[in-house]
Parts: structure tokens; sequence; C-alpha cells
């Protein structure tokens, strides 16, 4: 197994706790020398907060354990492209690459709606690779949400 297809996996995993918890089965972690220094999954609706997303609650996780905000030759593995905001948290904290898992055609910063990190002049740039274990990451979002409108349905929401 590649490294990076070792890392998404774990992203995977917390992907997988989100969805337990009915949250986007989105998960990030952060790798620095090869280990794992950060695990995240999206949080948005246990906490009612919108900025609890997998990719910002990674970034803080590694940043207190580096006590440091400048996450320098870290690498992010999430399972679904970044948004805008999570996509300036990347270049922001200095991370050196993102790993991504599936494309996200709605909100997507990385290059599906347009590419926070690679078409503007930041003093920061990220390293980007996409595709990773896509067909496995894009199956548990597609699972989720065909859940989640059988739930709606089923309660007439």
């Amino acid at each position: 197994m590649k490294r990076e297809e070792k890392f998404m996996k774990e992203a995977i995993k917390e992907a997988k706790k989100a969805y337990s918890k009915l949250e986007v089965p989105v998960g990030a972690i952060i790798v620095k020398d090869d280990k794992i220094i950060a695990r995240a999954h999206n949080l948005k609706e246990t906490k009612f907060d919108t900025t609890k997303h997998a990719e910002i609650l990674a970034i803080q996780k590694a940043s207190k354990k580096l006590e440091s905000w400048r996450l320098i030759d870290c690498e992010m593995y999430v399972t679904l492209e970044p948004c805008s905001m999570c996509a300036g948290a990347l270049i922001n904290s200095r991370i050196k690459k993102v790993y991504i898992g599936a494309n996200d055609e709605k909100t997507g910063a990385v290059g599906s709606v347009f590419n926070l990190l690679e078409d503007y002049t930041f003093n920061h740039k990220v390293e980007i690779e996409k595709g990773i274990l896509k067909e496995d990451c894009e199956k548990i979002l597609k699972e989720f949400f065909k859940e989640i409108r059988k739930i709606k349905s089923s309660k007439n929401i």
C-alpha cells in the first residue's frame, strides 16, 4: 500500500466517526515526519458551530501539539476537498501539502468551484494532490446523504 493511501485510510476512519454522529462524514489528519500528529472530523452539527470543519479542528490540534501556528513540513489528508474557509486555513497555517480524496463540486475551493491554493498570489503556496482513494471517500458521502434523505422523508422534514 502506498504511503498516501495508508494515511488517507486514517482520514476515512475520522470521516466514519463523523458519520456515526450524523455529521457530514469528512475526516482529516495531519502528518509530520511520517507520523500522525492530529486527527479530526466534522463537528458542525454536534457543536452548533459552522467553523467546526475537520480541517480546522485538525489544524488546531496540530498547532497545539507543535506549540506553533506554523505547521511547516506538515501534510494534511482530507476526505473531501476543502471549502474556502479551510483552504484559507491551510495557507495561513503554512501546511506544506494537502492530499484530497473526493472533489466537492458545490463548495470546493481547491479546484472544483475555484482554486484558492493556486489561482491567487499569497505568501505561502500549498502543494496539492487529488484523488487519493477517491472512490472510498465518495462512497461514504453518498451513503450518508442517502441515509439523511431517508431520515428526513420519514419525518416529513
